[in-house]
């Protein structure tokens, strides 16, 4: 050893028999020379010194506790996994315990997008060790919801692969392999601490105000003490043995760097007295073994990661590349739950939602591309996708936002397959009798610009074969209406339609009857506002709506379509209450 390196000695644990040795870094054994020679000058002597390494000073008492803070610097290297291409593989891990969130449906998107981006693969892991609560209709449950969406894997629990069970409640002897490994190595322990020893601790060290971790006898448990303890079948499980005082940094893709000091943590379980793996080691080792390259997931999940990277140091794992997504916020800023209306994948799928739409506005919850675009194809996502535009600040979960969206998607669909679905959806809800026919085309070419959701259509189909008039003409706006002339209007209406011209001018379509309204109002003194809605008053019984010579040419392509919950008024019907209304007025 060329130069003199100071290390710092951790006493050995009781009955351990070693002591453990942390090098310092240049800067850190800066600060503890600068200590040991204040110690000097008060006639303090170092106590101890290795002679068996030459040029290694070792300290102790207060020199080593000044310089503590120091010997944090210089921890073990984080080791990072390198992929590119079609190296890359991410995963979507969700628990089977209810359906998919769209938080959860959130980060699917992202591992997914990303994978797609770079050529990389997708692997669907189901964390399903929760006995409790997990349960094979959940899973088909969150499958379906994603298969919705249109996100496939490449990899998962029913399509196989080659790193495979998927299920994590399929993995259990692989975990004790693992556990076992620790073991031998010092790494791990069985610790037999019964649960009102563990609440003592807990109290003791809230009243202490020390952080809550484990400081139990069995970290330094002989082997004659642990041995005796198995032979007599005492409940136990294994708890991981954290390093004392190191930092452990990772350099988080969308946070940047992220650090923590293990004695945060204190030795943490990884396996419980019933058998089964705690979730932060299920990972650290599903992770590792199915070759995660990319961990992509919410920032609830942070704190998890410095177990998981200790797991990874101690058995030798490259550490995968880390990013967590911001959480998704409700309007009111707090965290979206149920009280904030739907919240599942499912619950949007009902109500009407395109998967396509619903894809688009998730992928901006959290992401941009850098311009103003905000509708999106799920190949333009796949194209532009990228881990470097994800943004650290919390998304917004606006419904109203969501629901403008899908009407965009929805308007982007071309007219033979939005017909299908409008119509589909009129027949099943008793408006109409059929789903296809010439009717319903025009129907629904005329209420799409008015639709976010195929549900709406309901309505935009009710207000064109009903004839509210009787209401209108009661209204303060009608009654306006009714003092500037709406009598001549009505009349010559009625005129037009009981001769037949207004048939003959609707039979060359909407320029048919514009020319008729407009020859109407140029020989009576009528133009604007003052001629075109007193004819639409007269015609749809309203004040508001679609042009009215195409809702005259769709009432005359009626032909057995309406169903009777479709409260159709035909043109005659119309025309005779109209006639009504004229001859009761003075």
């Amino acid at each position: 050893m060329a130069n003199n390196v100071m290390v710092w000695v951790r006493p050995c644990v009781q009955g351990s028999g070693t002591a453990t040795i942390w090098p310092l870094s240049p800067a850190a054994t800066a600060v503890c020379q600068e200590a040991r020679e204040i110690e000097a000058r008060k006639s303090m002597t170092v106590k101890q010194v290795i002679t068996q390494a030459p040029g290694v000073q070792v300290m102790d008492g207060r020199a080593a506790a000044r310089c503590s803070a120091a010997a944090v610097v210089e921890s073990p290297q984080v080791k990072t996994t390198e992929a590119a291409g079609s190296e890359v593989r991410v995963r979507f891990a969700p628990s089977p315990t209810g359906y998919l969130h769209v938080g959860g449906a959130r980060t699917a998107l992202f591992n997914w997008l990303y994978a797609k981006n770079v050529g990389g693969k997708m692997i669907l892991r189901v964390e399903d060790t929760d006995q409790a609560r997990s349960t094979r209709e959940s899973e088909q449950a969150v499958l379906t919801d994603l298969e919705w969406l249109g996100i496939k894997w490449d990899e998962g629990p029913d399509v196989g692969g080659p790193h495979g069970p998927y299920r994590q409640s399929e993995r259990r002897e692989l975990y004790k392999q693992y556990v076992d490994q620790l073991v031998d190595r010092g790494l791990a322990y069985p610790c037999f601490c019964t649960d009102e020893e563990l609440e003592a601790m807990k109290k003791e060290a809230e009243e202490k105000k020390l952080p809550p971790i484990y400081r139990g006898k069995w970290a330094g448990a002989s082997k004659e003490e642990v041995a005796e303890a198995m032979a007599a079948g005492v409940p136990h499980c294994y708890r991981f043995r954290v390093p004392k005082n190191q930092v452990v940094t990772i350099k988080d893709v969308i946070r940047g760097e992220v650090s923590w000091n293990t004695d945060t943590l204190g030795d943490f379980v990884i396996l419980r007295s019933n058998g089964l793996p705690v979730y932060n080691f299920c990972v650290a080792i599903d992770d590792a073994l199915m070759r995660i390259t990319h961990v992509i997931r919410a920032e609830e999940h942070l704190p998890n990661t410095l177990r998981q990277v200790l797991i990874y140091q101690a058995l030798g794992f490259p550490t995968p590349i880390f990013g967590h997504v911001s959480l998704i916020l409700a309007p009111d800023k707090s965290k979206l739950s149920k009280r904030h209306g739907a919240t599942s994948v499912g619950e949007f799928r009902e109500e009407g939602y395109l998967a396509d739409a619903m894809l688009n506005f998730l992928s901006l919850l959290g992401w941009n591309d850098g311009t103003e675009q905000e509708i999106y194809s799920p190949e333009e996502l796949q194209q532009k996708f990228s881990l470097e535009r994800i943004t650290k600040s919390a998304a917004v979960f606006d419904k109203t936002k969501l629901s403008w969206m899908n009407g965009q998607h929805l308007r982007a669909l071309p007219l033979e397959t939005l017909a299908e679905m409008v119509g589909q959806r009129w027949a099943s809800s008793g408006l109409l009798a059929r789903s296809q026919s010439p009717f319903v085309a025009a129907a629904v070419q005329m209420v799409q610009s008015s639709l976010e959701l195929v549900s709406d259509a309901d309505k935009e189909l009710r207000a064109l074969l009903s004839y509210p008039l009787e209401d209108t003409l009661a209204s303060e706006a009608g009654q306006a209406q009714v003092a500037d002339g709406l009598k001549d209007v009505a009349q010559a209406a009625l005129a037009a339609y009981e001769s037949g011209e207004l048939q003959t001018a609707l039979a060359s379509g909407h320029d048919g009857y514009k020319k008729w309204v407009t020859a109407w109002g140029k020989a009576n003194s009528r133009k604007g506002k003052r001629l075109f809605m007193p004819m639409r008053i007269a015609f749809t019984g309203r004040m508001q709506g679609p042009d009215v010579g195409e809702v005259l040419s769709l009432l005359a392509l009626e032909d057995g379509d309406v169903a009777d919950a479709g409260a159709y008024v035909a043109l005659p019907e119309r025309m005779q209450r109209l006639r009504t209304w004229v001859d009761s007025q003075p």
